[in-house]
């Protein structure tokens, strides 16, 4: 006789994307994970998820049609990534205080990301799951669209995606406009998405969407020079 054991409880990272969404309806299909709550981490001045540029009312709102318990992490925006860091070890902290060891995540490809995720999930004592890991973006994005998810591109690299495509549904005509140096899945940062409607959701998350803005970032490039970065940001707003 086989012996049953429960699943496994896990908190997902959700920033609110395509990715995440699909990452947590395999993880509802799964026999050994059991995803218990959502964490997402935004600005302390702005309330936004990072390069997503998605409200906090928002991510609120798809974890109330997704039905579980959403956990803010708030950091501050000064570009010192000990901040972050520190955030997330003190939420590490409480979710095993609730019995949780496990936090899965909806990288595919990103082996740098990957091992730094890993690196700091073992110093905090947590073991990482990776739902989308190894996946073929081009299939999987067929895979998302196939199982009826709706998401709307909110965010792009101005250098390889047009303005004019902020606020569009994701789409086979989308994907098939996309320059071959971009990702399927925009993995390596060419694109994010805002998820308003698919089999995890009770019902459509209702949305609008307001004006597109771009945005620059100064850094240093791996030679100490100085560079710019361009970005579009869709506003999408919360229909109440």
């Amino acid at each position: 006789m086989n012996q049953i054991y429960p699943k496994i409880p896990v908190s997902l990272a959700w920033s609110g994307g395509k990715d995440a969404a699909y990452a947590l309806y395999l993880l509802m299909e799964d026999p050994v994970y059991r995803v218990v709550r959502l964490h997402t981490t935004f600005g302390e001045e702005t309330r936004r998820v990072g390069l997503h540029g998605i409200h906090e009312c928002l991510i609120q709102k798809q974890a109330k049609l997704i039905g579980l318990p959403l956990d803010s992490i708030y950091f501050s925006e000064s570009g010192d990534n000990q901040a972050y860091e520190k955030s997330m070890s003190n939420y590490f902290e409480r979710l095993k205080y609730k019995g949780v060891f496990h936090v899965a995540y909806g990288d595919i490809f990103l082996e740098d990301l990957k091992q730094y995720r890993e690196k700091q999930l073992e110093k905090a004592g947590i073991q990482p799951v990776f739902p989308l890991w190894g996946k073929s973006t081009r299939k999987m994005i067929g895979e998302v669209i196939q199982s009826g998810f709706s998401a709307a591109i909110c965010a792009a690299d101005a250098d390889k995606i047009g303005e004019d495509w902020l606020g569009e549904i994701l789409s086979h005509d989308f994907l098939d406009a996309l320059p071959r140096s971009v990702d399927h899945c925009g993995e390596n940062g060419e694109f994010h998405t805002f998820c308003f409607d698919g089999p995890i959701f009770s019902e459509k998350v209702p949305i609008s969407f307001g004006e597109t803005v771009k945005k620059s970032y100064s850094f240093q490039d791996s030679e100490g020079k100085a560079r710019n970065k361009h970005f579009w940001f869709k506003n999408i707003k919360l229909i109440d």
